[in-house]
């Protein structure tokens, strides 16, 4: 039985230990690295963001990140029609938290970072996120050379997200604290080399994968996400299994309008000699009856020994059925999104 938490708590109790594990519709544990046991190497925080155009059939990924061994800061853009990736990132060795990631996802905090061929920035103020991010050198999959953006994401205090507190069963001073916000309308602009794109209202649609931790060395995730308007309601998918103890809470959920529709166990069904192929996703309530058609691999392998990082994220098109909790069914063609298998030892 999954367990939902309702009131606002710290996270750890002195020990280390998470002191409600579960699963909530908004961020209510109070996270503090004071209270992490067990060596500042294992401590993990990072913001990811994916914007994706479903109406233009492409997507930006930013991401800034602690890992402990290393900070990790990438800028990714993911061509659906030339089934293509471009993407510019860049190490930084023993951070040890002095990014500047922030404690809460709720508080208005801003990250930032660059370097000579990478620049981002993450600005929370009030209900809206800003990205900002440059890549003057990257090699776009229409040829064209440079990357600029400048993104508005929208969340109303009222729009629910999935949160989830667990941890390992092996060890229970190791955690994962985690939101995903799915269906940000975004607004702002683009430029492909000297091309500038001003997004749409209603056509991109942005994600959040807010997370902190204190992780066992070595693991395995699946996650898939999708953003869209589906008959002109905005509707989300976050699936995701993989790593530590979920006997409390999984981190599967519908989004559709603003509101939170909790769902089981899933299971990610897929060829691992061909990721290419379709992928089936199916919930142990059949509630979720779903295919994804991968078109393109942002793949990536990192190996410094002490830390390596094989990463398959996969962009592509979900189509299938889904029962929201008052029964009924929800039926999409093509949203556009991504799967993802990882492997990570750090």
């Amino acid at each position: 039985m999954e367990h939902e938490v309702t009131q606002k708590q710290d996270l750890l109790n002195r020990k280390g230990h998470i002191k409600e594990e579960g699963w909530a519709r908004h961020p209510l544990w109070r996270y503090d690295r004071s209270f992490i046991k067990g060596g500042r190497l294992r401590i993990k925080e990072w913001d990811y963001y994916a914007v994706i155009n479903t109406e233009n059939r492409y997507a930006v990924t930013a991401t800034i990140s602690d890992l402990g061994y290393a900070a990790l800061f990438a800028i990714s853009y993911i061509d659906f029609d030339r089934k293509a990736v471009s993407q510019t990132d860049a190490l930084r060795f023993f951070p040890l938290g002095k990014i500047g990631l922030s404690a809460s996802s709720t508080e208005d905090n801003q990250v930032s970072w660059s370097n000579t061929n990478l620049r981002l920035a993450f600005i929370k103020k009030g209900t809206q996120r800003h990205l900002m991010g440059a890549c003057p050198s990257l090699v776009l999959p229409d040829g064209s050379v440079g990357l600029d953006f400048d993104i508005v994401l929208t969340q109303e205090p009222e729009t629910e997200s999935l949160n989830i507190a667990t941890s390992w069963s092996e060890q229970r001073k190791a955690f994962y604290l985690n939101e995903k916000i799915n269906c940000l309308p975004a607004k702002g602009n683009i430029r492909r080399g000297m091309e500038s794109e001003e997004l749409l209202e209603g056509e991109a649609w942005g994600v959040l994968d807010w997370g902190r931790g204190r992780w066992t060395y070595q693991n395995t995730w699946y996650w898939a996400s999708a953003s869209a308007l589906v008959e002109n309601v905005p509707f989300g998918l976050n699936l995701g299994y993989g790593f530590s103890d979920r006997s409390t809470a999984s981190e599967n959920a519908i989004f559709y309008n603003g509101k939170i529709h909790k769902i089981g166990t899933v299971e990610f069904v897929f060829s691992r000699e061909d990721l290419s192929k379709a992928w089936r996703i199916k919930d142990d309530q059949g509630r979720l009856n779903m295919v994804f058609t991968p078109v393109v691999d942002r793949s990536s392998n990192t190996n410094f020994v002490v830390i390596q990082s094989k990463q398959h994220q996969l962009f592509g098109y979900f189509s299938g059925t889904c029962i929201l909790d008052d029964g009924s069914e929800i039926a999409i063609k093509d949203v556009p999104g991504f799967a993802e298998e990882v492997y990570n030892r750090w």
